[in-house]
């Protein structure tokens, strides 16, 4: 039986944390977070500083957009060819241009996105949407394969061009629609199926960190005219082929 290779998981956040379990049984896991380094214990995974983790054959970037230029240069002297870096920001044009700009040469590189989080992964993963970006070497097939068999998953293949511009609609807008309901109020006692759906929809990106938020709506580029188009669609006084007697669903 072939030895499982060796994974480093850089950041242990709610999002760490939903992947450790995930990734322990067919990995050698060590994590490296200094600044939870007691959690990384309590759960039972190995703490591992910089340096260690950085010897690993997979690292695994679990840190925010803001946290990835630090973290990939202080990375970058410690890596050798034949390793591969995945980053899991929610957009990828930028953590993209960093990791091509910043890790050197030989270095595999590939850029992902898992479609889920803490609050939508509650009942399983199975059938969950994971895009992959390759950017440099061929190891993203393995990835890919193990993602579907072992995990379940749908693996979307794409380019960071391609995400962002999708993303922006299908994530980026979600955010925005999630932050501007919020502020509503209350949710009313008189209400139809379809709101109680729209805010059970809504609800689930509510509890994301602010990175997070920050991330899909100021660091995807599409997403300002997106954002321009819907306050137009909002401010017209009839949406298109509306019927005039359609009743509330």
């Amino acid at each position: 039986m072939s030895r499982p290779p060796s994974l480093a998981l850089f950041g242990f956040g709610a999002f760490g944390q939903l992947l450790a379990p995930l990734l322990a049984p067919d990995t050698r896991l060590c994590v490296c977070d200094p600044a939870r380094q007691a959690e990384v214990q309590t759960q039972g995974y190995v703490p591992a500083d910089l340096r260690d983790a950085a010897r690993s054959e997979i690292l695994l970037l679990a840190v925010p957009l803001a946290a990835l230029p630090g973290l990939l240069a202080a990375l970058a002297p410690h890596l050798r060819p034949g390793q591969v870096v995945v980053d899991t920001c929610s957009v990828k044009e930028e953590p993209a241009r960093l990791m091509r700009a910043l890790l050197p040469e030989g270095v595999e590189l590939i850029g992902s996105h898992p479609m889920f989080g803490p609050a939508s992964a509650r009942t399983g993963l199975r059938g969950a949407q994971v895009v992959l970006c390759p950017l440099r070497g061929r190891g993203w097939r393995r990835l890919g394969a193990v993602l579907r068999v072992r995990h379940g998953l749908q693996v979307i293949v794409t380019t960071p061009e391609q995400h962002d511009a999708e993303a922006a609609l299908s994530q980026g807008l979600t955010h925005l629609l999630g932050r501007a309901m919020a502020g509503m109020g209350p949710a009313p006692r008189i209400r139809t199926r379809s709101f109680e759906l729209m805010m059970e929809a809504l609800s689930m990106v509510a509890g994301d960190a602010p990175e997070v938020y920050e991330a899909v709506t100021a660091g995807n580029r599409h997403v300002a005219p997106l954002r321009a188009r819907l306050a137009a669609a909002l401010a017209a006084p009839e949406a298109p082929g509306a019927a005039p007697d359609s009743k509330a669903g």
